[in-house]
């Protein structure tokens, strides 16, 4: 048996789990014990909240008195789950997740059983009770239980995202880039709408900043992803009802008719190939999208999805913002054209672990009040801080400016234009450029301030064109030694 240490804070019980994670690698792939350690994680929590909650009543079981956690049944109760561990461990936890989705309606087909499946090795998993154990997510001074586990559970998203590569993409957006959509959409009321919501940052993120006066809508395709939304939102204190009762394809079966969001966020799958398309779908309003490639089918499904004076910020690849095949630039025209482009931002590269494709963001929006008629570039490809050598995060600084830069635009206060970062265009001007979006073609080149002592740019020019020619000089000299010195040997 292992020492027994007791987590401290967020950090503590992050270390604790990670380990507990490390127990199940190579048993499994990312992708499942992604699914055991979490769903594990989120047992552990309901069961220490429940505890408290019931040692403050003295033991009392009426159910009234239990308003703000989910009730665990007494099979469900780690106390009960570490003790029994040493025997069928893999159908004790089933049963568990069993009995608390029956007592609790919001988490009824949410919670993960796999852990009595065939093949999953006992052993590590009785070792990953005894770690879990060790974490408790209430009893810290300064933090609520909600605020620890809630911390602890992104964590644990972003470095299942880092072990599991390419294949992240389904369920994790980077945190930079979540942030910046909610800072420049400032979804503070209202619906929320993420039709590809992966674990549900998005939503996370809009809840956090600004208290929790939203109601949040979403759809997931992949069942473990959903279920992980599910879970998230619950661990955030937020209802996971509006995510459906079932996961689904967005466009083979929208979970959320007729919904009419005041705000959407959304980072959908970069230029998916395969999708359920159909012809007649009242979706396409702007034309019909290829077959090969989905964007402007998110795109439109967005619209769709919008409010009277509703907003939304997608993130594409940067091929949307100026591809014609397929009849995709027709449709962008025809966007641009009914003014619900508010904001492009060219992103810098490296932002997302699992793809290279360098990607936009899209801001929408039937509310553009003062600047009908005319679309913010912003070319933010050279802002964010490299983390490692394959990762780049935008920094606080870098949202602030990107954020502050489009409410100044759109209240048309204290803004100007930046050379070589931001530009407001006129349709006409968009129009003049066959409705290309790329904030390259509008921003120019930052300007420099003139130097009194730097080399005339003439007087350059002539300087390295004539230490070039030295150069090949020198080449060429060197060359014709080595050819003497080769003719020299006696082969």
């Amino acid at each position: 048996m292992p020492e027994r240490k007791q987590g401290s804070g967020a950090k503590g019980i992050q270390d604790i789990l990670w380990k507990a994670a490390n127990r199940l690698r190579g048993t499994m792939d990312a992708a499942q014990y992604k699914e055991f350690v979490l769903g594990l994680v989120f047992l552990k929590y309901i069961s220490d909240a429940f505890a408290e909650r019931r040692e403050l009543l003295s033991g009392d079981d009426d159910r009234q008195r239990y308003a703000g956690v989910f009730w665990v049944p007494e099979n469900a109760r780690w106390d009960h789950l570490a003790r029994n561990a040493g025997g069928d461990v893999g159908g004790l936890l089933d049963d568990a997740m069993d009995a608390i989705m029956r007592e609790n309606p919001a988490l009824d087909g949410v919670l993960p059983k796999i852990f009595g499946r065939g093949g999953v090795d006992p052993a590590p998993l009785r070792e990953l009770v005894t770690l879990i154990s060790d974490a408790r997510f209430t009893g810290h001074a300064d933090r609520a239980a909600q605020d620890v586990l809630g911390q602890v559970y992104e964590y644990f998203l972003e470095k299942f995202a880092r072990a599991e590569g390419k294949r992240a993409g389904e369920f994790y957006t980077p945190a930079s880039v979540v942030k910046l959509l909610v800072e420049v959409l400032e979804p503070f009321h209202g619906k929320v709408y993420d039709p590809c919501c992966g674990s549900g940052g998005m939503f996370v993120q809009a809840g956090r900043a600004h208290g929790r006066d939203i109601t949040v809508y979403g759809q997931e395709a992949n069942e473990r992803t959903w279920r992980l939304a599910k879970m998230n939102l619950a661990i955030h204190g937020m209802d996971p009802g509006g995510l459906g009762d079932r996961w689904a394809d967005t466009f083979a079966e929208d979970k959320q008719p007729g919904l009419a969001a005041d705000f959407i966020l959304a980072n959908p799958p970069f230029n998916m190939s395969e999708w359920a398309r159909r012809a007649d779908d009242p979706r396409w309003v702007y034309g019909l999208p290829p077959r090969g490639n989905a964007n402007f089918a998110w795109l439109q499904h967005m619209v769709a999805k919008l409010a009277r004076g509703g907003r939304a910020g997608v993130v594409l690849s940067n091929g949307s913002m100026s591809s014609k095949l397929s009849g995709e630039g027709a449709i962008r025209r025809r966007i641009v054209e009914e003014d619900l482009v508010s904001c492009m931002v060219a992103l810098p590269g490296n932002l997302f672990r699992s793809t290279a494709i360098p990607a936009c963001v899209w801001f929408l929006g039937r509310d553009k009040q003062q600047r009908r008629g005319q679309i913010l570039f912003v070319d933010a490809r050279q802002l964010g801080t490299m983390v490692d050598r394959t990762e780049r995060v935008l920094t606080d600084g870098d949202i602030a400016r990107i954020a502050d830069t489009y409410h100044a635009w759109r209240t048309s206060t204290a803004y100007t234009d930046v050379p070589g970062f931001c530009f407001s265009a006129s349709l006409e001007q968009v129009a003049e450029n066959d409705h290309i979006l790329t904030p390259g073609r509008y921003v120019g080149a930052a300007s420099a301030e003139a130097d009194p002592d730097a080399e005339p740019v003439a007087d350059r020019i002539a300087r390295l064109t004539e230490e070039l020619f030295a150069q090949f000089e020198e080449s060429a000299r060197l060359a014709a030694a080595v050819r003497e010195q080769l003719g020299k040997l006696d082969v």
